[in-house]
């Protein structure tokens, strides 16, 4: 098995695609509306319309596009899963572990200040030296954690 078939299981057409319109919409969202693209903000911004947060009250005059930028982001998992996935639910993983992970995941975005599509996509374009230094915390932390698991023996 060569090297492309072991990153690019279903060929490069697809992850190539999904980059450029990746691209395209945060270049889009940052040049009509000077905001930056990140999954955990907008979703905070989105959800604050239920629950005051102070630190998303610079984000009211924006909170409907937000929240339809959120839906559009669900609706286009639900979308994709419906017309070519495998069903609705893909993993093996306990639900339990999922939550305890999500409230991790949430936790390390409120500390990092954003999450990876923030820093990953947004902040290292923009050449932000925070976002490397971030994405280089995320990635070295997810390659520990998946070797851990995997010498501990952990399965779904």
């Amino acid at each position: 098995m060569d090297t492309w078939t072991v990153f690019f299981p279903h060929g490069i057409g697809p992850y190539l695609a999904g980059g450029i319109l990746l691209g395209l919409a945060t270049a889009l969202i940052y040049l009509t509306t000077g905001y930056f693209t990140g999954a955990s903000g907008f979703l905070d911004a989105a959800l604050s319309r239920f629950v005051e947060l102070p630190r998303t009250r610079e984000y009211a005059p924006s909170r409907d596009w937000r929240w339809l930028f959120t839906l559009g982001l669900v609706a286009g998992a639900l979308l994709y899963t419906l017309a070519w996935g495998e069903g609705l639910w893909v993993t093996q993983v306990q639900g339990w572990r999922l939550f305890f992970g999500g409230l991790l995941v949430g936790f390390g975005t409120r500390m990092a200040r954003g999450c990876t599509s923030g820093h990953g996509i947004c902040g290292l374009g923009s050449l932000s030296t925070a976002s490397l230094v971030n994405v280089a915390l995320f990635v070295l932390v997810a390659v520990a954690t998946a070797h851990i698991v995997e010498t501990l023996g952990v399965t779904p």
